[in-house]
């Protein structure tokens, strides 16, 4: 005989749901209010965020666009060894003919390692016009290609598909994305530049970002909220171990020629604070997704079997937990083997060990930035299940079992 959905059936153990999702309402009200007065207070002045001149912005430098009209290779004699010692790439050097879209004809030569790469009639390029004070001549040089069209149509096609699969949901993902982005931009990044502590911008932005983002994407609900508290905890986690792994491990953060350039820019930036906050921010969209899939599972499992202790709820959502963990720890290793391919290539051909360039500032840093997400995912999974066990509801009476009908956080 099924059971009813009534909210008379069966008394709920624990407090009622109304009380207990004003509670929780007060408590992410006090959340918000802490982290919107963390952002007043890191928020940078303007005048404080380092700036530099654009390269590609001086006087008589400018970037325009064109259409390769012709392609020839051309015998530039390079060696075998470039002037640093280092390999050279071989091969013919390519002669380009661009129209220019704001009119006139631009002929550029391209080194091996950049012709060898593939140029067609018909490209679309970004060039660079070259023309120093005091002169009439105008130069050019391949910059890049185009790539708008293809990446705009790459994420309109992401776009509609999430939104079709997963409707609302999916468009409110969606628009978590640009709010995402809009912290990163507007907020985060200025705020590092301008040399405030970096740890501490990358926990009251990340705070801020999730909060946000998960009641926009799974609705307001006390399972959302269940996966809150367990992202914040996970958060805190793996902020500080960032700084006892950056501290620990020597990373510098200065890792390549790009660190030090940003140095140099910014001469007021904490780069190893950065490194830290780095492992915050890059361990934030797989723990989100621990925490949002242990809620659902102790909810889906107290919807099939209501009349199960709190015990065996946690029991069960752990074994779900148990495959997340394994699935998410390998997916952080693939995600950095896929970035870094380019660099694991060359560790092979030069024949170095991998245990050898572990230790190098650049290698190494990603080891601790993955190792710390990982870290903070595999503990943010039982506590994420123990608050959803608290916070779930107890017998009969108030569990909902579709997507659609959720327990508001104020409301019964």
């Amino acid at each position: 005989m099924p059971h009813s959905h009534a909210h008379g059936d069966v008394p709920e153990p624990g407090p009622p749901r109304r009380t207990l999702a004003a509670v929780l309402a007060a408590v992410v009200a006090v959340l918000a209010v802490a982290t919107a007065w963390g952002v007043f207070t890191l928020w940078p002045d303007r005048d404080d965020v380092a700036s530099t001149a654009n390269p590609y912005s001086g006087q008589g430098v400018s970037i325009v666009t064109g259409t390769l009209t012709d392609v020839q290779d051309l015998d530039c004699g390079d060696g075998s060894v470039g002037p640093d010692g280092l390999p050279a790439v071989q091969g013919a050097c390519g002669e380009l003919v661009a129209d220019l879209d704001d009119g006139g004809e631009a002929m550029m030569r391209v080194a091996p390692a950049i012709y060898s790469q593939g140029f067609s009639v018909g490209d679309d390029v970004r060039i660079l016009s070259l023309r120093p004070p005091g002169t009439t001549e105008t130069t050019y040089e391949f910059l890049d290609f185009q790539r708008g069209v293809p990446l705009t149509a790459l994420s309109v096609a992401f776009a509609v598909l999430v939104v079709v699969v997963a409707r609302w949901r999916g468009l409110f993902a969606l628009l978590g994305v640009a709010v995402t982005l809009f912290a990163l931009v507007r907020f985060i990044l200025p705020a590092l530049l301008a040399g405030e502590n970096p740890l501490l911008v990358a926990v009251v932005g990340s705070t801020g970002i999730m909060i946000v983002v998960l009641y926009l994407a799974h609705g307001i609900s006390i399972r959302t909220t269940s996966a809150l508290f367990g992202t914040v905890v996970g958060l805190a986690i793996t902020a500080v171990l960032g700084v006892g792994a950056t501290s620990w491990a020597h990373l510098t953060g200065l890792g390549n020629e790009d660190d030090q350039t940003l140095l140099a820019v910014a001469g007021q930036i904490d780069l190893s604070g950065v490194v830290a906050a780095s492992m915050v921010v890059a361990g934030l969209g797989v723990l989100n997704d621990v925490t949002v899939t242990q809620a659902s599972a102790v909810w889906e499992l107290r919807s099939a079997q209501p009349d199960l202790s709190p015990g065996r709820v946690f029991a069960s959502a752990m074994r779900i937990g148990r495959d997340h963990i394994a699935s998410s720890v390998y997916t952080l290793v693939f995600a950095y083997a896929g970035s870094a391919m380019t660099v694991l290539l060359l560790i092979v051909a030069y024949q170095r060990s991998l245990l050898e360039m572990a230790g190098t500032e650049e290698i190494g840093a990603e080891i601790a930035r993955t190792m710390v997400g990982a870290i903070g995912l595999v503990l943010a999974v039982p506590i994420t299940t123990a608050f959803a066990v608290l916070l779930a509801p107890r017998g009969t009476g108030d569990v909902r079992t579709t997507d659609d009908d959720l327990e508001p956080v104020v409301g019964p």
